[in-house]
């Protein structure tokens, strides 16, 4: 098992990867006390049948530049394979701005070729490799060096054993004409605004069970103090104040710190200092809002009236399009997606794109009440109405 430590070594890697058709790639990372994640290591590998033509990456060694690897990833004549891609790609994408291109993730592909919702590296080794993984270093401190022989073998596996599965993958999508579905599940991973968090808009992550624009404008303001604060210290948003504490501050609008100190959800350490002065200032700031720039939700959710039958009738309908051809039904469509189908909404992700071909078409005529459905055998049918 080779590690890599040094630009040079990286180099020769990456030149001698770049002649290949893919690279695979996984990355191990830290992020419990941080905002933005620690990169550990690196693991990359081209196509071949052992441990030679795969190699790790050490980006804690000193002196070691990553531009070698930038560079491949940006080489349009290799496609780079993750799995479960969005995490890495976060990394990449704040640590220099790329998103590697052409990009192939197993696990979309996996869903793609009825594998199930969000199959598992593990399921996916134990299916299409005939292997097995060895959990024993899933729980390693991966900053911490030296690591040891089962931890290298550990983190290797996790891109020698995605070969395997990429190619037959690969194939099956080639084999049923699907290339394209998994190339439209691709745009959502290659686009930057994926992996930028805007504090303006940290708030429309935020649960509240109100619209009311005066309650919201004071969570878009703490929401956006937290998130600031959060990235400017590099300290998960949570070691600021959590959810429900925000909801408990817009809800009792303190106006100083002895105010807050009557809450029962704030964390000690944000009831007085900087936080505890930046949250003050944030719920004067959203009770300043004036009501044409209060923050407001979808007014058509808000008054979509759910047709439960419909909504039944849809869930039915998208299992038995998902069994037919055998997709996962959560890559097809949401729960929200069908309610929002039997509220009369037409703009959502199931209507559009492979989804429609699939589900959408035969959704919508179901809604209109061109179709029923009927069982037939072991299976669901639609039928023509008159």
């Amino acid at each position: 098992m080779k590690t890599i430590t040094t630009t040079p070594d990286l180099a020769a890697f990456c030149a001698e990867a770049a002649k290949h058709p893919y690279v695979t790639v996984d990355t191990e990372f830290l992020r419990e006390r941080t905002y933005y994640s620690k990169l550990c290591l690196i693991q990359l590998a081209y196509n071949g049948d052992g441990n030679d033509d795969a190699v790790l990456v050490d980006p804690l060694a000193e002196g070691l530049d990553l531009d070698p690897l930038y560079a491949l990833f940006e080489d349009a004549g290799v496609v780079k394979v993750f799995h479960a891609a969005r995490q890495d790609l976060e990394i990449f994408y704040v640590d220099r701005g790329i998103i590697p291109a052409p990009l192939f993730d197993t696990q979309v592909a996996a869903m793609v070729c009825g594998f199930g919702e969000q199959a598992g590296y593990e399921t996916l080794v134990r299916k299409i490799a005939k292997a097995s993984v060895d959990k024993s270093s899933r729980f390693t401190d991966w900053s911490r060096r030296p690591l040891s022989d089962a931890q290298k073998a550990y983190a290797l596996a996790d891109v020698t054993h995605l070969r395997v599965i990429y190619e037959y993958l690969a194939a099956q999508l080639e084999k049923t004409g699907r290339k394209k579905w998994v190339a439209e599940e691709m745009a959502v991973l290659n686009d930057p605004a994926t992996y930028q968090t805007d504090p303006a808009d940290a708030w429309k992550r935020v649960k509240t069970r109100t619209s009311s624009g005066k309650f919201l404008s004071i969570v878009r303001e703490l929401a956006r103090f937290r998130e600031a604060y959060a990235q400017a210290r590099n300290i998960p948003r949570n070691r600021v104040f959590k959810d429900d504490a925000m909801i408990e501050i817009a809800s009792t609008k303190p106006a100083s710190e002895k105010d807050l100190g009557r809450s029962r959800l704030l964390l000690r350490e944000a009831r007085k200092g900087d936080i505890a002065q930046g949250i003050l200032a944030a719920v004067k700031a959203g009770q300043e809002v004036a009501p044409e720039d209060q923050p407001k939700t979808d007014p058509r959710r808000e008054k979509l009236q759910v047709n439960p039958a419909l909504a039944d009738l849809l869930r039915v309908l998208l299992k038995a399009k998902a069994d037919e051809k055998n997709v996962a039904q959560k890559l097809i469509a949401t729960s929200s997606d069908l309610d929002a189908l039997a509220g009369g909404m037409r703009d959502v992700p199931a209507l559009r794109g492979w989804r429609k071909e699939v589900f959408g078409a035969d959704a919508l005529r179901l809604c209109d009440g061109q179709i029923g459905l009927a069982v037939k055998g072991e299976k669901v049918v639609t039928f023509e109405i008159s």
